[in-house]
């Protein structure tokens, strides 16, 4: 692997609990790949192109199966960027807590800049084909309740079957979640799920 693109979702920095466990898997991966460039993204950080109605026109036209216009091209340089940098690397780890049962709006926003008709995804004859195979992707996340399968508040996940989904239909279907959870439910509950969470986090990285 030549390049990782990590992609992160939470504001919190050194306070995050989700990225002490990203931590976890990085310094196992650096040991797998010493040579593979990992391409830091921080959403929080990243002045991401805002929707306008411009933009908007752009994902229309190429919907329609045309060629953005010079006009539209500028308005799109940003959105290309970012696609284009998403699509330099071979695999993906993407850190984000949730939040209100899904992802961080920045992750969301994120996504719906790359998600592109004629860039991620296109539409054949057979149906919707994705552009970003042969790529794998690990992503670390936090819960402040318990989201298992075993838990009655399973239904409530709406944080992996999304993310799953949305870059399963972009052509990424080899994806790895470990799920930190339960945070909220004390403090000594949190070091215990954290430090599991790390071993699970290092079993995905050997994997990788």
């Amino acid at each position: 692997m030549k390049k990782l693109l990590h992609i992160i979702a939470t504001p919190r920095g050194e306070e995050s609990r989700t990225l002490q466990v990203t931590a976890a898997f990085l310094e196992r991966f650096k040991k797998k790949y010493p040579d593979c460039k990992i391409d830091e993204l921080n959403l929080t950080a990243e002045a991401l192109q805002p929707f306008t109605a411009r933009i908007v026109s752009g994902k229309y036209v190429l919907l329609g199966g045309k060629e953005l216009t010079e006009s539209l091209k500028d308005t799109w340089k940003n959105i290309e960027y970012h696609i284009n940098r998403f699509l330099s690397a071979d695999g993906y780890l993407i850190t984000a807590p949730m939040w209100n049962f899904s992802i961080p709006y920045s992750l969301k926003h994120y996504i719906d800049i790359i998600v592109q008709p004629k860039y991620l995804f296109r539409y054949t004859d057979k149906g919707v084909e994705g552009l970003a195979k042969n790529r794998r992707m690990a992503v670390i996340t936090s819960r402040g309740g318990d989201y298992s399968q075993e838990s009655p508040f399973h239904a409530y996940d709406f944080q992996e079957p999304y993310l799953r989904f949305i870059f399963g239909f972009v052509g990424i279907t080899d994806i790895t979640f470990v799920n930190s959870q339960p945070m909220d439910m004390g403090e000594q509950t949190q070091k215990e799920k954290i430090e599991a969470a790390k071993e699970l986090a290092r079993k995905a990285a050997d994997a990788f």
